[in-house]
């Protein structure tokens, strides 16, 4: 009866010690603690922002390409107004011939005077009706090309005021833009700051769910960031390594968003040592992807991810002389067996 008595009590403990055990904070090996993430981090704060920045960058060079076609066209009407005006000329010149003829050839006489005092009469009238059909032609042409002066000058100051007006909406962009920019590059330092903090600590801060947009690849392969430049790459030497690079590095800023290469399973997440927060990622055939150097994750170990889906942010975090997203692959989760990164990708059809 008395040991029917405590064996509630007794389970009782081993659940309140499992719990325990349970939510004990990760050790200092880099095993990451998922689900610690806040949706308001800097991370996403970031991402946020690099977005905007994309979206002025966007709006500024449509502006910037209406503002040329608004110059193109102010060209066009000018170029139309001169020709305009040039005709004009011309049409005055011959006015002028003509009035002179007329002068020379009676001066100022009425024409009843000089059918009187002609030697033809009917020679004169003809005359006169030509001289009258060239006037009324040449009022016609000068009234029309005043009406087309007109015209053009109206089209011109409202492609000037056009103009104008996108020449101010282009300043206000580049001030968006460049305001935008500074809290970004503030976010980006905020950002490696945490990241220092968790590889100093050797435990990572837990998986941030950015707000990453659809994205519909067709191609099972993708390069690990979107715009890049290379640096470091596999084999090569230099003081910063013990042996040869194993990896291929892209000199990306703070915060850039990295993509998983394929389809495959998170098999590491840690933050410490050399790599300083990495995540390894297990693929089809036996290969694995590594992405290291990061300043924050967005995935949990043991969670499968898809092409081109957002799994971190790039930083400087560990060994690393600058901001870069070190990209390595494997033939097993561990470093020692790495291949060329390279060439691994352009036979799968991504060209670095």
């Amino acid at each position: 009866m008395r040991l029917i008595r405590r064996r509630p009590l007794l389970v009782t403990v081993l659940l309140c010690a499992l719990a325990v055990l349970a939510a004990r904070p990760s050790d200092g090996d880099g095993a990451h603690a998922p689900g610690h993430g806040a949706p308001t981090s800097v991370s996403a704060q970031v991402a946020k922002l690099y977005a905007e920045a994309a979206a002025a960058t966007r709006r500024y060079e449509a502006g910037q390409r209406q503002a040329a076609r608004q110059r193109s066209e102010a060209q066009r009407l000018e170029k139309l107004l001169d020709r305009e005006r040039r005709e004009i000329a011309v049409l005055r010149q011959d006015l002028g011939r003509l009035a002179r003829s007329q002068y020379r050839n009676g001066g100022g006489l009425p024409l009843t005077a000089h059918m009187i005092l002609a030697d033809d009469p009917e020679e004169l009238m003809r005359g006169q009706r030509v001289f009258s059909q060239a006037n009324l032609a040449l009022d016609n042409a000068l009234e029309k090309s005043a009406r087309a002066e007109s015209r053009l000058a109206r089209d011109e100051a409202r492609a000037a005021a056009a103009w104008k007006k996108l020449e101010k909406r282009n300043r206000q962009l580049v001030d968006l833009k460049r305001d935008i920019e500074q809290k970004l590059e503030t976010a980006r330092w905020r950002l490696q700051g945490q990241a220092d903090a968790s590889v100093a600590a050797g435990s990572c801060r837990g998986a941030v769910r950015l707000d990453q947009p659809e994205t519909n690849f067709t191609d099972p392969w993708v390069a690990p960031v979107e715009t890049y430049e290379l640096s470091a790459s596999y084999g090569s030497g230099g003081a910063r390594w013990a042996n040869r690079h194993t990896g291929q590095d892209f000199a990306v800023p703070i915060g850039t968003t990295v993509r998983a290469v394929g389809q495959g399973k998170v098999v590491r997440v840690s933050c410490g040592g050399a790599f300083g927060i990495e995540i390894v990622i297990q693929h089809a055939g036996g290969y694995y992807t590594q992405y290291a150097h990061l300043a924050s994750v967005a995935v949990d170990q043991g969670e499968h991810v898809a092409p081109g889906q957002w799994i971190g942010q790039s930083g400087t975090s560990g060994n690393s002389t600058g901001p870069h997203l070190h990209f390595e692959v494997r033939v097993t989760p561990e470093m020692g067996s790495a291949v060329n990164p390279v060439s691994w990708l352009a036979h799968r059809g991504v060209s670095l």
